[in-house]
């Protein structure tokens, strides 16, 4: 099971200088989300600061920007990386598209696997000077007159697709080079509902085989040698996740359905998603995170194999100050040299 980061910065200098790290300590893939920084921004910097880590988005807004453009964008950090890049593409949640960026949401199924054929298309053809006409319900492409001028790096990057629900589970399962999971992702939720939807989505296509899509796994962490302080670390992030609705799915998964509409009763009562750990149990902090010295998390970590092929860690940052995300980050990274003896 390969071993991945997600890496946090208060700049984008410290950003990059912890893939930069991640790298050295033996992570094989640094992912940058997109919310509060640009992701293909961020990619760009940690592309610069790595020689040999992959680096992919991990999540980029699939409907915020046109096909073409995230195709131009892949193309140019996929250069810059010299073929290290990968594509991970999401939704966001329908908020966010319709109220924050003026996108269109429509059904998100249907409109990711349009984004994506799109993507591929342009970058398959992107110097060819051919006319590229696709029709579509969402993303309809009618392009004369282009031709790149200069190589292409690859023809094909690899696209990753987030999911959590169903259908776009099925979907990744259908099209995707790999399937990047949502941070409620616990090892049994992962074999009981989501690898049955892999697994239906790779058998619609003729000929596509599981190892086909190489499955990521999201897992916040919280490493310390003291038990307590790293479940109480890690609570006001598990909050912040329990606070939606959208997860009550997960929770009732694990028999956490009163412990989430605390936390929800708390956030209508007027206390800050950041701040909801006083609401949060050790149960839903075990369900959700790795949590505790580097033995104990690498046991929960072990649950993984052979359900996941990587895992993307991450330290926690919700309800944090920057010195305190910076000592979690710190003792990940320390984690991941641990795992894999640093970079090989």
């Amino acid at each position: 099971m390969r071993i991945t980061f997600a890496p946090w910065g208060e700049t984008l200098a410290e950003l990059a200088d912890a893939g930069r790290r991640a790298e050295e300590a033996g992570a094989e893939v640094i992912w940058l989300q997109e919310l509060h920084r640009s992701a293909s921004i961020s990619a760009a910097a940690v592309i610069q600061a790595t020689s040999t880590a992959q680096v992919g988005t991990a999540i980029q807004l699939a409907f915020t920007r046109s096909p073409m453009v995230t195709a131009l964008e892949a193309m140019d950090l996929d250069e810059l990386a010299d073929g290290r890049f990968v594509l991970g593409l999401g939704t966001g949640v329908q908020r966010l598209n319709e109220d924050w960026h003026n996108a269109r949401w429509g059904k998100p199924v249907g409109h990711m696997r349009e984004v994506v054929r799109n993507v591929r298309h342009f970058t398959a053809n992107a110097t060819s000077g051919a006319e590229m006409a696709l029709e579509g319900e969402y993303e309809p492409m009618r392009i004369r007159g282009y031709e790149r001028p200069y190589p292409v790096r690859r023809t094909e990057i690899p696209v990753y697709l987030a999911a959590m629900g169903p259908a776009m589970t099925r979907l990744a399962g259908r099209i995707g080079d790999g399937w990047i999971s949502h941070e409620l992702c616990s090892p049994t939720y992962l074999a009981e509902r989501t690898l049955p939807e892999i697994q239906a989505g790779v058998d619609a296509v003729e000929g596509r085989q599981r190892s086909d899509i190489e499955l990521v796994v999201s897992a916040c962490c919280s490493v310390d040698s003291d038990l307590k302080a790293a479940v109480d670390r890690v609570r006001p992030h598990v909050g912040f996740y329990a606070s939606v609705r959208t997860y009550a799915d997960f929770f009732e998964f694990h028999g956490l359905a009163e412990d989430q509409q605390r936390v929800i009763d708390a956030f209508r009562a007027g206390t800050g998603a950041d701040y909801l750990g006083d609401e949060v149990s050790t149960a839903m902090v075990d369900a959700i995170t790795l949590n505790g010295d580097r033995d104990r998390v690498m046991e929960q970590l072990s649950a993984y194999e052979g359900l996941a092929d990587a895992v993307k860690l991450s330290a926690p940052t919700h309800g944090l100050t920057p010195a305190e995300i910076r000592q979690g980050q710190d003792e990940v990274i320390g984690l991941i040299q641990t795992i894999t003896g640093g970079r090989k």
